[in-house]
């Protein structure tokens, strides 16, 4: 109603305008019948108010529309009435919408060949990198250890590449299952054995063997991977742990701790950390950091409802904690 109002406001305002003209020109030349001249006016706003409430409730429909915003596409293309205008109007929103269409499939159809090709490419570079590291596996020359680690630098990136291009399918390769939270962090610990030896950082696993968690391992075991890789990364050379602990509530819930004694992150810093491609102040001075990996790791937390969250204080290390619903372990009935 307002915007029928504010539309048609200087239309009521010109009526008023002309009616009191006409009047003027009758009273300049005698006529002085004040009865009739209102019964005029009278008849004039009359005939107008008829005319604009017939308008309205003939495209009742565009200004409810164009007054209130649609919830959904659907509604912005239902029909508006059989006037001119609203006609008209709907006309062109469903063009639009047509357009729309059109471009969204096309480009849904080119980021599918895009994460396809991606997939595709990421399995054609295992390959080379498998016969690197069997290459240099058994070989202690310095520049085969060297070679070594940077297949492994270039097999973590294409991990990233991989699991970031999944997540766009995420609900079509998600399984939820009963893992032991002591031998997701054990696999954890075990893919970067070699990291570990090579930054004199020290694994310690402290997580209770009885205590399971419903999760997808295949998920867990990247976002625990990446944790990983940055706690080893900003804690090299320090001759340190990085702790892996559990506490159950009793609520039902149990919280996985990850601890290095690393630099830490500046307070500045932490509310971005899981944002994407931020790598801070920390990110400066290792020159490798990309701001990636809590930022998958957080997108795939988030898929799977378990809560992670951070805490830290520079020169003193960081603690990332994640939060999982505990389940029974299997038990043996035979």
């Amino acid at each position: 109603m307002k915007l029928f109002l504010r539309e048609h406001g200087l239309l009521v305002v010109l009526q008023f305008v002309q009616l009191a003209l006409v009047l003027s020109v009758y009273v300049l030349d005698g006529y002085r019948d004040w009865r009739t001249g209102f019964y005029a006016v009278f008849i004039g706003m009359f005939v107008l108010l008829g005319y604009l409430v017939y308008r309205y409730f003939r495209h009742a429909r565009m200004y409810k529309l164009l007054s209130a915003p649609p919830l959904s596409l659907e509604e912005s293309i239902a029909p508006l009435g059989e006037a001119a205008v609203p006609g008209a109007l709907h006309e062109l929103l469903q063009n639009q919408y047509r357009q729309y269409q059109h471009q969204a499939k096309a480009w849904e159809h080119h980021r599918r060949d895009h994460l396809s090709f991606m997939n595709q490419w990421v399995h054609q570079m295992k390959t080379p990198l498998a016969v690197i590291h069997l290459t240099v596996q058994n070989r202690e020359e310095p520049s085969f250890a060297s070679i070594g680690e940077e297949a492994e630098r270039l097999e973590q990136g294409l991990e990233k590449v991989l699991y970031a291009a999944r997540l766009e399918a995420f609900e079509q390769d998600f399984q939820a299952e009963r893992v032991n939270l002591r031998e997701l962090a054990a696999g954890a610990i075990n893919e970067h054995k070699r990291l570990f030896i090579r930054s004199e950082v020290y694994p310690d696993n402290q997580v209770d063997p009885e205590l399971w968690v419903e999760t997808d391992a295949k998920w867990m075991r990247f976002v625990l991977n990446q944790i990983v890789s940055n706690a080893i990364k900003y804690s090299a050379g320090s001759r340190t742990k990085v702790t892996f602990e559990a506490k159950a509530d009793g609520g039902g819930n149990v919280t996985l701790e990850i601890r290095d004694r690393g630099v830490g992150i500046p307070l500045s810093d932490r509310k971005r950390v899981f944002q994407p491609f931020f790598t801070g102040e920390n990110g400066r001075q290792f020159r490798e950091s990309t701001g990636m990996g809590l930022y998958l790791a957080k997108k795939i937390c988030d898929q799977l409802q378990h809560p992670i969250g951070l805490e830290s204080a520079v020169g003193e290390g960081t603690v990332l904690r994640i939060s999982f619903r505990q389940v029974q372990p299997y038990t043996d009935v035979r």
